[in-house]
């Protein structure tokens, strides 16, 4: 099971953390660089181009995860698939609670129209991003260490 499943896993998980690696690098700092009509209409293309790929790498990486944690022949091999799970959980969770719902109020706004109580949120979806791009990329590392211990 673990040669099916530990490819699977790094394929999910490396897939989310490249994606969130990639905001850091370019997405988040191009945001942040426009102005805010500009910065509406970029976010909310960029905000509806990552569902459901983003949902399912991360949701696959915890049972994935979960799964080879019960599993795995070695106990420090668990703890560190435990560890992964724990993390892509909870960047699914700051995801869904912080991320997602940004996401979907900036597609509905009009960039040439925006309402006069306008809160630009650049900067608080990029802190709870740049928290979601550092605990993917923990699970990642996670996941590789577990794969060394077992190989």
């Amino acid at each position: 099971m673990l040669v099916y499943l530990t490819p699977l896993l790094l394929l999910l998980n490396g897939l989310a953390a490249g994606v969130l690696f990639g905001t850091q690098l370019g997405g988040q700092p191009y945001l942040a660089s426009l102005p805010t009509d500009r910065y509406v209409h970029a976010h909310a293309f960029f905000g509806q181009r990552y569902d459901p790929a983003m949902p399912i790498c991360l949701v696959g990486t915890f049972a994935l995860d979960t799964v080879l944690a019960l599993t795995a022949s070695d106990a420090a091999a668990q703890a560190l698939f435990a560890v992964a799970a724990v993390l892509a959980v909870t960047t699914a969770v700051i995801s869904v609670v912080k991320n997602a719902p940004v996401n979907r109020w900036m597609r509905t706004l009009d960039p040439d129209h925006l309402p006069a109580d306008f809160q630009d949120p650049r900067k608080t979806w990029g802190a709870w991003n740049n928290r979601r791009s550092l605990l993917t990329i923990g699970a990642l590392v996670a996941n590789c260490l577990a794969l060394g211990v077992l190989l």
